[in-house]
């Protein structure tokens, strides 16, 4: 009998995922508004900031920006979830949300530089700050961040990109507390120096929020192994289903956030068994690691004089 390959596929993984990516209708229409609510506002930050003349005011104004970029990127997955792969791009166009995320922690994080190196400058010779427009611009802010905390914390279980957005969002309210806290002391007591200090631990806000972002982006595009996944793990779990002798050739990566793949090849007990083994370990690979999406390749070495299975 001549070495025969029996692949399992999972053919309706792009449905399921986008079920995941995307939520249901009310997440799209809570998502869109936040979009709209925070890059009109992000633009109000950033033109007080120039008015006050408030670094912190334009770095939250940064930071705001970080969460239109991780919003849109979640609107523009659920947009793209919903277009089926071609024979030319089998796996349709889920990484383009991939190389979105990888250019804007890329940009957020140059900004942060940015914002750092004038603050260093204004800490030397701290310039004057309109404190009280300042603080009525920043409690602004701090109202639409709680806004949209609110639209998008009702639909955060139903996406993983809605979670990782409202955690965005979280942030920047962070943000916007301390811009209030330097606007009070520069408008009570003349503290020019909040300014700047505010400025700088807003981003270093957005370079913590971005060089994680950086880091997901380049692992998926390098198609390294999930980060929450041990690999010598799901080895082991594999092994450890009844009728499996070895596993080589395992590969675990991400096509785009929250689809993970994963192939190998296993050298069963008994070669009629193939289609029990195959449910098996699907099974154990959903239930333990959440992994839907396989291709397991069965080897009948070994077995080249078996009679045929029944």
């Amino acid at each position: 009998m001549q070495r025969e390959e029996f692949l399992e596929h999972a053919h309706s993984h792009h449905q399921e995922h986008e079920v995941g990516i995307a939520g249901g209708a009310g997440s799209r229409k809570r998502m869109l508004i936040a979009l709209v609510l925070l890059a009109v506002y992000m633009i109000a930050e950033l033109v007080g900031g120039l008015i006050t003349n408030s670094l912190a005011l334009m770095a939250d104004a940064g930071h705001m920006l970080s969460d239109v970029g991780a919003l849109a990127m979640s609107v523009f997955a659920m947009w793209i979830a919903q277009r089926p792969p071609t024979r030319a791009r089998t796996y349709g166009f889920y990484r383009a949300e991939i190389l979105a995320a990888l250019i804007n922690a890329a940009t957020l994080v140059a900004l942060s530089i940015y914002i750092f190196i004038e603050a260093y400058h204004r800490f030397r010779n701290p310039p004057a700050v309109q404190g009280g427009l300042m603080f009525g611009i920043a409690v602004g802010g701090l109202i639409i961040n709680l806004i949209v905390l609110r639209l998008l914390h009702e639909g955060r279980s139903e996406s993983l990109n809605l979670h990782g957005a409202w955690l965005h969002v979280l942030g920047d309210t962070l943000g916007s507390v301390g811009v209030i806290a330097s606007a009070i002391l520069i408008w009570l007591f003349d503290w020019r120096w909040a300014d700047p200090l505010a400025s700088a631990i807003i981003s270093a806000l957005i370079v913590y929020s971005s060089w994680a972002l950086l880091k997901e982006s380049v692992a998926v595009l390098m198609e390294w192994s999930p980060g929450h996944l041990n690999i010598d793990e799901v080895n082991r779990a594999i092994h450890e289903v009844e009728g499996v002798i070895e596993v080589h050739d395992l590969h675990v990566w991400t096509i785009t956030s929250g689809m993970i793949s994963l192939s190998c090849h296993i050298v069963p007990t008994d070669f009629c068994i193939y289609k029990d083994l195959l449910t098996a370990v699907r099974e154990m690979l959903h239930q333990r690691f959440g992994i839907d999406h396989l291709t397991i390749q069965i080897e009948p070495i070994g077995f080249e004089e078996h009679p045929p299975c029944l």
